[in-house]
């Protein structure tokens, strides 16, 4: 299936970016929140990412700055802000859903969208560990859910997870596929599991740092150091956690610890910050400060 058009529901950074590189594509997109301040913020961080990509180009001399501002009035004109469902869904192909890691809300939005979108569109979720299935079974055509997990950030990683619910078609997961080569993008394919690939794979590595730190009593600021210094990673996992908002890191060790046991750590620390609403860069404090 082609996409003609697509929906970003839920716009936070990654929704935000998300819209970005699908508009990037050159694809018409949708970008919806329940509050226009969030959707002003989506769209901004998706304007932001287009000047930096195209501010690059022209450094370069890839590109005049008269190109760079044409492509990216273009660009940003393809992503259309709103806070209802309205008829801008009604022609949607694909939607991506990126809303709170909480499933109850999930599984809202999913039902919501069963009920707007048209009957051949997929729906897709970004989430990072939650059940594919579950969210499936908010909607009357669960064999066209399924997950479409990108990274951050998601205008500069390649790599996309494609999972596949209990009911899932083999055409949705053919789709959902091709749709990541359209926005050039690389997807990989697998099964519903605790973490997916990535996360379980990167969870099980940060798992071990998170306990010698807690051992050692190492500050935070060292630990990263040691990591970028060696090469190991291009930031530290603390400075990477504020970035991708310390609750969504949180929620993943924590779904992991349950499923698996001891060998995936939590950190108490974290779940102090989390808990005190210090979630990282999106609040200004994390285990850094970020001066928002």
């Amino acid at each position: 299936m082609f996409v003609f058009k697509a929906a970003v529901v839920g716009a936070g950074t990654m929704g935000g970016e998300i819209a970005q590189v699908i508009a990037a594509a050159g694809i018409p997109v949708v970008l919806k929140d329940v509050d226009q301040k969030f959707v002003d913020q989506g769209l901004e961080k998706a304007r932001e990412v287009t000047q930096g990509q195209l501010g690059r180009l022209v450094k370069k001399e890839k590109l005049t700055q008269e190109q760079a501002d044409e492509q990216a009035q273009a660009l940003l004109g393809r992503i259309h802000g709103t806070t209802d469902y309205g008829e801008q869904f009604g022609d949607v192909d694909f939607v991506v859903e990126a809303v709170p890691e909480k499933m109850e809300i999930k599984q809202a939005v999913f039902a919501e969208l069963d009920a707007v979108t048209p009957g051949h569109a997929i729906l897709a979720s970004n989430t990072s560990s939650l059940s594919i299935s579950e969210m499936g079974d908010a909607t009357s055509r669960p064999e066209q859910v399924v997950g479409f997990h990108f990274f951050y950030p998601a205008s500069m990683m390649r790599l996309i997870e494609v999972i596949e619910g209990d009911e899932t078609s083999e055409d949705t997961m053919q789709s959902a596929a091709e749709f990541a080569q359209q926005i050039r993008k690389q997807a990989i394919r697998c099964a519903e599991a605790p973490g997916f690939v990535v996360n379980r794979i990167l969870n099980s590595a940060v798992s071990e740092i998170w306990k010698v730190r807690d051992a050692e009593e190492v500050p935070v600021e060292e630990v990263d150091k040691i990591v970028t210094d060696a090469k190991a990673a291009p930031m530290g996992p603390f400075f990477l956690g504020d970035l991708l908002g310390l609750d969504t890191v949180l929620h993943v060790a924590e779904h992991l610890h349950e499923s698996l046991g001891d060998r995936f750590y939590v950190m108490p620390k974290m779940k102090e910050l989390v808990e005190a609403g210090n979630l990282g860069q999106k609040t200004g404090k994390g285990f850094y400060e970020h001066g928002n």
